[in-house]
């Protein structure tokens, strides 16, 4: 006999202005299982979630939980369902303590008009305690680092005792260790009878997790398979509708001459005495644990950040910049690790947002030349393969994945010489992977200058012509292609 079904989802359907995100999607969910939902970005996953957490009302189909058709119109319903969610995005505000993040929306009342802080805050220092992380229950989001957050929401979901906990890409910002951690955690609560909705694009951890898998396509269910009956190569095929050949299309191009260099890069604390060079046509990959210093130097270079002391050469002259206009100014472009904060403009549309680093060639004499700048962003955007039915859609409303891709057309349309690439295929599927690197083998191959920054060995491995490796702020050392191995470069990044 099987185990009891938790939830099923019956026919849901969901349509937004020009795009039908979901149509007639069922899936069923086990008591105390975990169901991965795997799908390229576009495919439904988070549009489906949404629905479940009463964010979106479903146009058409039922929601059955314990054998119970319910009715589920906002978040606060879904709580009282036993359904709660970690967002893909992390949904956090700054400004507010640990504490009065995790109890945001269900505060605990001291009297009519008085809430109990030290309540909050003592059983937010005893479930931190319980789970083993070194924070204090009074410091401000804005002091943690995105890894710190991502497990402060997966505290936060915890903490609500769900019955049903839905995670949407939860490892996309930690570090192997903190895996190890949320896997733990998601073992722990299997036990207590927990079942788990699992969304990821990181195939080896799927196959990890996964009791069951359910596959979405273009808004539609495609297939559901036991983990241990299917293997991943049919898993990726059944996603993107057709064979992935060579997922890393790395090219011998010839490297040129130097076009960017680093020299003795420091910003006490953080990163000290960082020299590195890029050549025309060469990527160069930056490795380490979460927390090394790779981002914060990326920071530094594109004048997001100070440093104390070092020097920036680009084509051999040395340049000084102290914002990111001056590095764009300067040809140089960065896609941040953190797209919410840094890469996108939410309430704008995608034509905005893709021309925003490019405007001053849209403008002759104080006017705007605006069909020119439509017809170039159809043109990167369609390059990207963007799914959108019009640019003139808020970028907000784009998949995770598409977010990332307008992000890229827009350096794209800016031509810059030399491409700083902070985890660009975080929380990005398969197909849309694929599609980056073989971005990169264009610029590469343009004799541009690539620096890529990734937390998956096997990316650096595959795209990289040289990678450095960041040990505690400090480059370990260097290596050529013929010296990658993961066991080589793990060992340089964790050794004293």
């Amino acid at each position: 006999m099987g185990a009891e079904i938790k939830l099923e989802v019956k026919n849901i359907s969901k349509s937004f202005p020009g795009v039908k995100a979901l149509d007639q999607v069922s899936f069923a969910l086990k008591k105390g299982t975990v169901h991965v939902l795997c799908g390229e970005n576009g495919a439904g996953k988070s549009t489906l979630m949404k629905v479940l957490d009463g964010i979106y009302r479903q146009d058409e189909g039922e929601i059955y939980i314990d054998g119970k058709k319910v009715e589920i119109h906002s978040p606060m319903d879904a709580r009282a369902n036993g359904i709660a969610m970690i967002f893909q995005e992390l949904s956090y505000v700054p400004d507010l303590t640990i504490a009065e993040n995790i109890f945001m929306g269900r505060w605990a009342p001291k009297g009519k008009f008085r809430l109990n802080w030290n309540k909050m805050y003592d059983e937010t220092e005893r479930l931190m305690k319980q789970e083993g992380l070194p924070y204090k229950a009074h410091d401000l989001l804005r002091s943690l680092s995105v890894a710190d957050i991502q497990l402060i929401e997966i505290l936060k979901a915890v903490s609500f005792e769900a019955k049903i906990l839905i995670m949407d890409e939860p490892t996309s910002s930690i570090s192997n260790k903190e895996v190890e951690f949320l896997f733990r955690k998601i073992e722990e609560l299997k036990k207590r009878g927990v079942s788990i909705i699992y969304i990821s694009h990181k195939m080896d951890e799927i196959f990890r997790i996964a009791d069951e898998i359910t596959v979405l396509r273009d808004g539609t269910t495609i297939a559901t398979k036991k983990a241990n009956e299917t293997t991943m190569d049919e898993i990726i095929s059944l996603m993107v509708g057709r064979k992935l050949e060579n997922m890393y299309p790395k090219e011998d191009v010839k490297i040129g001459e130097e076009i960017f260099r680093v020299e003795k890069l420091t910003s006490h604390k953080i990163f000290e005495d960082i020299s590195f060079q890029v050549h025309r046509g060469e990527v160069v990959g930056f490795a380490g644990l979460v927390g090394a210093g790779r981002t914060e130097i990326m920071r530094a270079i594109f004048g997001l950040d100070k440093y104390q002391t070092g020097e920036i050469y680009l084509r051999g002259q040395k340049i000084q910049i102290k914002s990111p206009a001056d590095a764009i100014e300067k040809g140089i472009a960065m896609i941040s690790e953190d797209r919410r904060k840094y890469g996108i403009i939410p309430m704008r549309d995608i034509m905005e947002n893709v021309s925003l680093a490019s405007l001053k060639q849209y403008f002759y004499k104080g006017i705007r030349h605006k069909k020119r700048e439509e017809r170039e962003v159809e043109q990167v955007c369609k390059k990207m393969r963007v799914k959108t039915p019009s640019i003139e859609a808020k970028i907000m409303n784009l998949s995770g994945g598409n977010q990332q891709k307008v992000i890229l057309a827009k350096w794209l349309l800016c031509d810059p010489e030399v491409l700083i690439m902070d985890e660009p295929t975080r929380g990005i599927d398969v197909g849309a992977k694929t599609e980056i690197y073989q971005l990169i083998e264009e610029f590469a191959n343009a004799g541009k200058g690539i620096i890529l920054v990734s937390s998956e060995l096997p990316e650096l491995i595959g795209m990289c012509d040289r990678i450095y490796v960041m040990n505690e702020g400090h480059i370990a050392g260097s290596l050529e292609r013929k010296e990658f191995t993961q066991e080589v470069i793990l060992g340089m990044a964790v050794s004293n």
